[in-house]
C-alpha cells in the first residue's frame, strides 16, 4: 500500500502532466533534494513536496538553489502547513529564499492562469503594489497623499512607499482597491527564476564556489577528477539521484557506484536527463558486459579514462543511451 506522501506526490505529478509538463519522479531514489523534475517548453521545474515547510532548513534550501542554478531550473516547494497552521491558498511563502506555495495555488496558476498576488512575510500577508498604477489612480481623482493615506488607514509616508513599489499589507490593499474599485497590485509569477548574481565593479559576475574532490569516496573522487580533467565544469551534488552535474555544451548527469546501484537508479537518472534535455551516465568500478540499463549509459572506470575530450565522451554516451 502506498504511503500518503507518495499519493500526494503522484497527485502533483498528474496535475503537472495535465498542464502539459513532461514529469519524472525521484521517489525511488533516497535521499533526494527534490521529488519531481518537470519540463514544459523552456520551463524546467525542480519540485520538492513538504507537508510541514518548517522542515526545509538552510542547508537543504541551499542545495535546491544550487541545483536550480546548475540546470538551470525553477525551484518550487509545495507545502501543506507551517507548524500546526495550514498554508493559505493564493499566498506565496518563502524559506531561505525558496518559494513555497500550497498545491491549490499551483493548480489555480496552471489550470486557470490565476497567479497569486499575496506573499507571507514577517508581520503578515502582503501584496506587491503597482506603484505607477496607484499613483495614476490617485492623481486621476485629485487625491493628495494624505487623503489616500486617510482612506487606507496608513501614514502619508506609507503611500509614498507604495507608489515606489513597496509591498503593502493585504488589509491596506483591500481598502485601497475598494475605494478605487480597481486592482493596484502586481501578480507573483510562480515560475520566476531568481536573478543571476550581480556583477562586480569590473563587470564580471562572481563565480559560485563549486564543491570539489575529495568527497571521501575514492571511486567518486577519481571520476570527478577525470571529468574535471576533460575540461567540464563539474559540481558534486549531495542528496541528489546523481553524484555530479557536469556541463560543456550539454548537461551531463553522472552517477558513481556499484552496478547494483546503477540498476536501481537507471530509470530515474535517465528520465531526469531526458527532461533536462541532457545526458546521463553511471560509472562503476567492475567490468560490465552491458553498455546501458533502461537507457542509462554504463561505463567502468577504465572506459572513462580512455576519453581525452568531452565531445568524444558525449558521443559514446549518446551511442550507449540508444543501445
Amino acid at each position: 500500500m502506498s504511503r500518503p506522501r507518495d499519493r500526494w506526490i503522484d497527485r502533483i505529478r498528474s496535475m503537472l502532466e495535465r498542464s502539459g509538463f513532461y514529469v519524472v519522479a525521484t521517489t525511488g531514489a533516497r535521499p533526494s533534494s527534490f521529488d519531481l523534475v518537470a519540463r514544459r517548453d523552456a520551463t524546467l521545474l525542480l519540485v520538492k513536496a513538504l507537508k510541514n515547510i518548517d522542515a526545509l532548513d538552510a542547508e537543504e534550501a541551499a542545495r535546491l538553489q544550487e541545483l536550480g542554478r546548475l540546470f538551470p531550473a525553477v525551484v518550487l516547494v509545495l507545502g501543506q502547513r507551517s507548524g500546526v497552521a495550514p498554508l493559505e491558498e493564493g499566498v506565496v511563502y518563502s524559506r531561505y529564499g525558496v518559494p513555497i506555495v500550497h498545491e491549490t495555488t499551483l493548480r489555480e496558476y496552471l489550470e486557470k492562469a490565476l497567479p497569486p498576488f499575496l506573499y507571507a512575510s514577517p508581520g503578515g500577508i502582503f501584496a506587491r503594489v503597482d506603484g505607477d498604477r496607484l499613483r495614476a489612480l490617485r492623481l486621476a481623482q485629485g487625491l493628495s497623499l494624505g487623503a489616500l493615506a486617510a482612506i487606507a488607514g496608513v501614514s502619508r509616508r506609507a503611500i509614498q512607499l507604495y507608489e515606489e513599489g513597496q509591498g503593502a499589507e493585504a488589509g491596506v490593499v483591500e481598502r485601497i482597491e475598494a475605494h478605487f474599485n480597481e486592482p493596484v497590485v502586481r501578480p507573483l509569477f510562480v515560475f520566476e527564476r531568481p536573478a543571476p548574481p550581480k556583477a562586480d565593479p569590473e563587470g564580471t559576475p562572481p563565480t559560485p564556489e563549486r564543491p570539489r574532490a575529495p568527497t571521501g569516496d575514492a571511486l567518486r573522487d577519481g571520476v570527478l577528477r577525470q571529468l574535471d580533467g576533460l575540461g567540464l565544469e563539474v559540481t558534486f551534488t549531495a542528496r541528489a539521484p546523481f553524484d555530479a552535474l557536469a556541463r560543456a555544451e550539454e548537461i551531463l548527469l553522472t552517477g558513481v557506484g556499484s552496478l547494483r546501484t546503477a540498476t536501481r537508479r537507471a530509470e530515474i537518472l535517465h528520465g531526469i536527463a531526458r527532461v533536462a534535455e541532457g545526458h546521463a551516465m553511471f560509472v562503476v568500478r567492475e567490468q560490465v558486459h552491458r553498455t546501458s540499463i533502461d537507457g542509462l549509459a554504463i561505463l567502468n572506470v577504465a572506459e572513462l579514462k580512455r576519453h581525452r575530450d568531452p565531445e568524444e565522451l558525449l558521443e559514446e554516451i549518446t551511442e550507449r543511451e540508444g543501445s
